[in-house]
């Protein structure tokens, strides 16, 4: 097939780790001093502790202050807008580019030092968490590498849904069940730590259109695997749902709500970047629209006054 042949293995691979490696290198370069600016909102006081993984952290949107550097750490990802618009008396982001449940109580060592355990940054004073966490558990990077070198050579097909299920199970699906546990594992150090905290655990957004076949090339995954990373994100989101319903947290949903801002969508419409991305953000990951969307849900969930212009 000539589609099939114009995209090379070797060529998607080339591209997609040197992406990687120039999101790795950028953070020694990016991050400048600045605050986000305040938004509107209900004065609420109190300490904010987020925890969470690059889709909280936000690499590469301007502008990166957290320490150390190669966490990637936005002050404009959503927990810094979520805190302008609370005007919280404490805050603290500890999220970490790279991060799985394991950092939660384990220091990460990244570009320019170490961040420590996440949960370390609770306390019994603590009245707001909120968490984002599972993509990395699963290997989120590793299966869009996957499909994106595999999903070319059967275009009418589903490559890379049948090189996770070989063997007639969905190995996917089996990371998505074991990571559910661990998930708990957090949530009850959370409420340890904070026995009167809100916790709220944040969903990942809209990757892939919710609808259709995708839009390959740009995104190089036939619509067979297009329909399937749609339903490896679905049932990952269905996890964490059932997972802060279980342990009395409320679950915040990023997917519905940005519902065509999705990675095939054009400029000033995606929230979502695709695999080069078009504004400053990481490949696959939000910019700076997603950030300010995924904050409204948070706001909204706390039934405070959303921000204004997303």
């Amino acid at each position: 097939m000539e589609g099939a042949a114009a995209v090379r293995p070797a060529r998607v691979r080339h591209v997609l780790r040197a992406l990687m490696t120039a999101v790795a290198c950028a953070g020694l370069a990016v991050f400048t001093a600045g605050q986000a600016a305040a938004a509107p909102g209900s004065d609420v006081s109190g300490e904010y502790v987020a925890l969470g993984d690059s889709y909280t952290a936000g690499p590469l949107i301007p502008l990166q202050t957290g320490q150390p550097v190669g966490c990637l750490r936005s002050d404009h990802n959503y927990p810094s807008l979520v805190r302008a618009a609370l005007h919280s008396s404490a805050f603290k982001d500890v999220s970490c580019s790279g991060s799985t449940t394991k950092e939660m109580s384990s220091p990460q060592s990244v570009t320019g030092g170490t961040n420590p355990p996440e949960l370390d940054a609770l306390s019994e004073h603590t009245d707001l968490v909120s968490l984002g966490i599972g993509g990395n558990d699963i290997g989120f990077a590793s299966i869009i590498e996957t499909c994106a070198l595999k999903s070319p050579t059967k275009p009418l097909g589903a490559a890379c849904r049948d090189y996770y299920n070989q063997g007639g199970r969905d190995q996917i699906a089996d990371r998505i069940d074991a990571t559910a546990p661990k998930v708990a594992a957090v949530l009850d150090a959370i409420d340890k730590r904070s026995p009167d905290a809100k916790v709220l655990v944040v969903g990942y957004p809209t990757i892939l259109p919710d609808t259709g076949p995708g839009c390959f090339p740009v995104i190089p995954f036939s619509p067979g695997d297009v329909a399937y990373f749609r339903g490896i994100e679905k049932k990952l989101n269905a996890m964490l749902e059932q997972q802060a319903q279980d342990a009395g947290a409320e679950y915040v949903d990023t997917y519905r709500t940005s519902i065509g801002h999705d990675a095939c969508k054009l400029p000033g419409t995606k929230w979502v970047e695709g695999l080069v991305p078009t504004s400053p953000a990481a490949p696959v990951h939000p910019n700076a629209l997603g950030e300010r969307n995924s904050a409204n849900n948070v706001l909204h969930t706390l039934h405070v006054r959303e921000l204004a212009g997303a």
